[in-house]
C-alpha cells in the first residue's frame, strides 16, 4: 500500500517515487518532496523521511497538501482541490456477522 509522506534533501529529485507537490523545507535551504510510495523503503534507501499527520501542509505558491487520516488531497489553494487520494480497499470480510440482527438496548442493559 502506498503512503503519501515527505522526502527531505538538498533538491535533488527523488526518482523512484510518484511525486505529488514539492515546496521549500520551512527554516532551512532544503526541500520538500511529498511523495507516494513506501516510507521504510525510502528510509533504507538513505532518503530523510518526515511523516505526515493530520492537518495542512502549505507549497511556496499558495496551495499545499490536506492530510486527514489515511486521505490526503493536493490542492492549488486551500479551497480547489486538483488530486485525491484514491479510494482505499474494502475492509476485509473475516469480522464479517452477516445479516445477524443484535439488540443493542439489550445488551447495554445486561453489561455486554
Amino acid at each position: 500500500m502506498s503512503t503519501l509522506f515527505i522526502i527531505r534533501n538538498d533538491g535533488q529529485r527523488p526518482g523512484e517515487f510518484e511525486i505529488k507537490l514539492r515546496r521549500r523545507s520551512s527554516g532551512s535551504d532544503r526541500v520538500d518532496w511529498f511523495v507516494l510510495g513506501d516510507p521504510e523503503t525510502a528510509h533504507c534507501a538513505g532518503h530523510h523521511v518526515v511523516a505526515l499527520h493530520d492537518g495542512w501542509y502549505a507549497d511556496d505558491a499558495g496551495g499545499g497538501v490536506a492530510v486527514f487520516g489515511p486521505f490526503w488531497e493536493i490542492r492549488d489553494t486551500p479551497f480547489t482541490v486538483r488530486e485525491v487520494a484514491p479510494d482505499p480497499e474494502p475492509p476485509s470480510r473475516e469480522h464479517d456477522f452477516g445479516d445477524d440482527v443484535v439488540n443493542i438496548r439489550g445488551a447495554i442493559s445486561r453489561g455486554e
